[in-house]
């Protein structure tokens, strides 16, 4: 079977090849090139091809596709949002997925946001290369006793409230999916209200999208630290801009960002962006960006390939997926 992996990275290329050579009837084809309208000629003579989360797979890529005989799409992501799954189903085109390829490297991540918002040490850091050792202006604040709101309570959700328990947060939890557990379950309203931390960990769907607006934001606590390592779009970008500016939104950390699919992934260090509202939240110093690496560790990386090969034997040997989202 011949797959072909775009938006493909050297970083993963190496794991990827571990599982294919333990699999020789498997042939990967690597792509450095995004899947979108210009390049998915490039698919052309393979069986099937593996995506990523930035991936363009609208009605007409996967129409295209299908022209070409491709019957199986392998993203080698959680989301699918990308994905115009009427269309692919419309063309018999089967789509899977990798639902949890490591919940806790993200959910570490996080945790490392809220830490380097509240301690500084990103400033501390590029104090001391400097040989200033002045602390003023580094004050921060303990997760300890603080009131932490989790929108979304899945895998990621999950494993990130074991870590905050451990830290003595109190934990408040907005998912009308999950049970009890060692959290408090609250509404929407009350989680936006009452947290000095709010952390987001739910797909992106009609109902999420923008879930944070100017209307969420003027419902929080003055000075309140927002967390976004799961879909960019969940958050208004614009509206964050307004809230730093009032300095209702007194902290913010992004892995994600609603346009980073022009962004993120690639070296952009010698152009001059054109993106004015990632530029103007960056320019914020409450403000800290990373490109999409909650996901980037060595175990998350090997389970991310080795799901998606079992997915692809799975759907060329007519075998069960239990990763298949159609």
């Amino acid at each position: 079977m011949k797959i072909a992996l775009f938006s493909s990275q050297n970083y993963e290329k190496p794991f990827f090849n571990q599982f294919a050579l333990q699999n020789p009837e498997l042939e990967i084809t690597y792509f450095e090139e995004k899947l979108n309208h210009q390049t998915v000629a490039m698919a052309s003579g393979f069986d099937s091809i593996c995506a990523f989360v930035n991936d363009c797979l609208d009605a007409n890529v996967i129409t295209t596709l299908a022209e070409m005989n491709i019957r199986c799409i392998a993203l080698r992501c959680a989301g699918f949002n990308n994905v115009d799954l009427p269309t692919a189903k419309a063309h018999g085109i089967t789509v899977v997925r990798v639902p949890a390829y490591s919940p806790e490297a993200v959910a570490e991540h996080c945790v490392a946001l809220m830490l380097t918002l509240s301690r500084k040490t990103h400033k501390a850091y590029n104090r001391v290369r400097e040989d200033n050792f002045d602390l003023n202006g580094l004050l921060g604040f303990n997760l300890f006793k603080k009131t932490i709101g989790v929108i979304g309570c899945g895998k990621i959700g999950q494993a990130l409230v074991n870590i905050l328990n451990g830290f003595g947060a109190n934990v408040l939890v907005c998912d009308p999916n999950v049970g009890e557990g060692n959290y408090t379950q609250v509404n929407l309203d009350m989680l936006l209200s009452q947290s000095d931390v709010i952390s987001l960990h739910c797909p992106l769907t009609e109902q999420t999208h923008h879930l944070i607006d100017e209307a969420a934001f003027a419902k929080m606590k003055d000075g309140v630290m927002l967390i976004n390592t799961s879909r960019g779009a969940l958050v208004d970008s614009k509206a964050c801009i307004g809230a730093l500016k009032s300095r209702k939104l007194g902290y913010l950390g992004l892995d994600v960002y609603e346009q980073e699919s022009e962004l993120f992934f690639q070296n952009h260090s010698g152009e001059i962006l054109q993106d004015d509202v990632f530029s103007r939240l960056v320019s914020f110093p409450n403000v800290l960006v990373t490109g999409h690496q909650g996901f980037f560790t060595q175990e998350a990386l090997s389970e991310i390939a080795r799901v998606t090969v079992d997915n692809l034997l799975a759907w060329k040997n007519n075998q069960a997926i239990k990763n298949q989202v159609i």
